[in-house]
């Protein structure tokens, strides 16, 4: 049988294949961040075919000061639950699971956005933004932690499958956990245990508040691909954390280099960071990054790369691409 069409059939989030379309930003949604039309029809027609298992809806903003971009969708307050409701039912009747990924974007944010000054980890510049943050004081980082304890509660009750917590692709929680933005000499700072703190401490708060049988994924970015930066060394201390923690799968891509490394082409790409942390939990890894072939797909799962395959570009450009794939499997 297909490594791509077999189910994935132990653990919280049951799969009926082992394709997922990645979070991906469409800045389509209406003001302060509802859900619009516009997203109902896109979520819509990529999963009408009912052959991606699961979607993960792109990062959403848990609050108005870690709002990243215009048209970006928000779970920051309780009144967005009824239309995310109508997004998670939309999916749901095509046949596929979905699962929300909520982000605070930190020094990746700007005031141009967002009304507020950005902050982070430390006073050190974004660089991929060239933002310099307020550091956080502890009190404001129990603050976030709350925050994303609230945008949990809000997936969840809108009817989703899971949540995912975002700390990659230079965002807040990815600030955190690369040495190049992360200069604290408290608790928060450090080495890698330090650093990830945060991490823990979401995680706790998230599992605190939507029980045991929500599953809880986590999007990591696992190298920086820079001197001085976060290294596999340190991710694989992290995921062993993270499932300690409570997290059921880890989403793997880039950390501040973002989801594109220059040097790093290919198919499945990320497979090098995929491959080392699967060696360290025994939880599902996603594995995303230039996939387009659905042969190269089956030939990552066949070699134990990853256990779940992300395809985001070649899905957004072409809706029917799943169908397609799949039914060439058959």
């Amino acid at each position: 049988m297909s490594y791509l069409l077999k189910p994935l059939d132990k653990g919280k989030l049951i799969l009926n294949n082992r394709l997922v379309m990645p979070p991906m930003a469409t800045s389509k949604s209406g003001k302060d961040g509802k859900v619009s039309k516009d997203i109902l029809n896109y979520y819509d027609e990529k999963s009408c075919s009912g052959y991606i298992s699961l979607l993960i809806i792109e990062h959403s903003f848990i609050t108005q000061h870690g709002k990243a971009s215009e048209g970006q969708l928000s779970v920051a307050d309780d009144s967005l639950v009824e239309g995310l409701q109508e997004l998670s039912n939309i999916i749901h009747r095509n046949g596929s699971k979905t699962v929300m990924q909520i982000n605070h974007a930190g020094s990746a944010a700007s005031k141009a956005v967002t009304g507020y000054g950005p902050v982070g980890p430390s006073a050190i510049e974004n660089p991929r933004m060239g933002n310099v943050p307020k550091e956080l004081t502890k009190k404001e980082i129990k603050d976030i932690i709350e925050e994303f304890k609230n945008a949990a509660l809000r997936v969840k009750e809108a009817g989703f499958d899971g949540v995912e917590i975002h700390s990659a692709h230079g965002y807040l929680l990815n600030q955190f956990f690369s040495p190049l933005t992360n200069k604290r000499t408290d608790e928060y700072g450090g080495d890698v245990l330090g650093r990830i703190k945060i991490h823990l401490e979401a995680i706790k708060a998230v599992r605190d508040a939507v029980g045991d049988n929500f599953p809880i994924l986590l999007r990591l970015g696992a190298s920086d691909y820079s001197e001085g930066g976060s290294t596999i060394e340190d991710s694989k201390i992290a995921a062993s954390e993270f499932e300690k923690a409570g997290v059921d799968i880890l989403d793997i891509s880039g950390g501040l280099c973002g989801f594109i490394v220059p040097g790093l082409t290919g198919q499945g790409y990320f497979s090098s960071l995929t491959e080392a942390i699967r060696e360290v939990v025994s939880i599902p890894v996603i594995l995303t990054g230039g996939i387009t072939d659905v042969n190269a797909a089956e030939k990552l799962l066949s070699e134990g790369k990853a256990d779940l395959i992300g395809v985001g570009r070649a899905i957004y450009k072409d809706s029917k691409w799943a169908e397609n794939a799949i039914k060439s499997l058959n």
